[in-house]
């Protein structure tokens, strides 16, 4: 705007700018649209519409799928690998990686299932044998996740090798405890707490798992303790210097992922009313697949415990449906190795268009 003032008679001209608006952001086209849709809840959208479709395809593919029988299968396998997945979640967010969870879980379950069956055998009643053996295998798994922890931090070993050594020491821990042959010979009432739907549709190792998960989550993202896991996922140099004692946390971090998985071990032996050395196959890639699929990044920072439950249901559907219809199980590992990478490359995808920063 110009205006005009005198000074001495002279006319003055001065000069009032005023600031031109800011350019409107751009509007978004409709692929952005759609992702940040999807993308809703860190992309929890995209997993339940995907966990969804998978589930209507082999319903079609395997009408039997669509059953009450099914849907028991299905949540009874889903148990062991969401609670190995959210032990799983925790470790990857903070920058690592535990390959030894399965091997964890059915050493764990061998050792508490070897207490068990003495002490019944011993004429110990069924409900005092069978919460002695829950608390070996939470020990056992314990035990198991320290020494991950301690190793790591103490002699800054790399996780994958850490853990990759003690998935080694456990399964022939294991081994060396059965002769490779299965624990039977354990209490009657371990099977009616595995297997007795509660209500015709829950079972107890389902209600146990949602429970673990929502203290999980609430742990996750209510806590210092979940606050400090990403930060230490972000940036451990930048969390050190901030006054966290990232090593303690670590450990903290391993030794849940091992009483996670002893934890599971209880529930896999409940289920089967034995402990088989070789349960332990492929659940390691199993939970690392859950938790990656449901966002967790394998660079640390980032995940949550509804995407990883949501990642082990996508898992497990995959399962139950390809035996359901009748496919060989050599498929299984391929359509896992599959799924994991186009999760990734989904997220990816879905955080470039979203305009979301990775």
């Amino acid at each position: 705007m110009i205006g005009s003032r005198t000074q001495g008679g002279t006319p003055l001209q001065e000069t009032t700018t005023i600031d031109a608006p800011l350019d409107a952001p751009a509007p978004r086209t409709v692929p952005q649209h759609i992702m940040r849709f999807f993308g809703r809840g860190d992309g929890d959208v995209a997993r339940v519409v995907i966990l969804l479709l998978l589930v209507a395809v082999i319903g079609i593919v395997a009408p039997n799928f669509l059953t009450k029988a099914s849907w028991l299968a299905l949540s009874q396998t889903a148990t062991v690998v969401a609670m190995l997945a959210i032990g799983q979640t925790f470790v990857i967010i903070t920058g690592g990686i535990d390959l030894s969870v399965g091997a964890v879980m059915a050493c764990s379950a061998v050792i508490g299932a070897v207490f068990m069956r003495d002490m019944f055998a011993a004429g110990m009643p069924d409900t005092a044998a069978i919460l002695i053996g829950l608390v070996v295998m939470l020990v056992a798994g314990s035990v198991a996740g320290l020494l991950n922890g301690l190793v790591i931090t103490l002699f800054k070993i790399t996780p994958f090798i850490v853990t990759l050594g003690m998935l080694s020491v456990a399964t022939g821990t294991m081994n060396l405890i059965t002769g490779g042959i299965e624990v039977v010979g354990l209490p009657p009432a371990l099977g009616t707490i595995g297997n007795t739907p509660l209500g015709g549709w829950i079972t107890v190792p389902v209600l146990v798992t949602a429970a673990a998960a929502v203290i999980a989550a609430l742990v996750l993202s209510r806590t210092r303790f979940g606050m400090r896991s990403y930060a230490i996922g972000s940036n451990s140099g930048a969390a050190r210097r901030a006054g966290i004692s990232v090593n303690g946390h670590l450990i903290r971090i391993y030794v849940l992922s091992g009483l996670l998985a002893g934890l599971a071990g209880f529930l896999l032996t409940s289920r089967f009313v034995n402990a088989n050395p070789m349960a332990a196959q492929g659940m390691e890639l199993l939970s690392i697949a859950a938790a990656v699929i449901g966002g967790a990044s394998l660079m640390g920072g980032r995940g949550s415990i509804v995407g990883t439950l949501v990642g082990a249901l996508i898992m497990s559907a995959l399962q139950i449906g390809l035996i359901i219809a009748g496919v060989q199980s050599f498929w299984q590992s391929i359509a896992i190795g599959i799924i994991t990478v186009a999760a990734v490359l989904g997220d990816q995808l879905r955080i470039k268009y979203s305009g979301e920063r990775a």
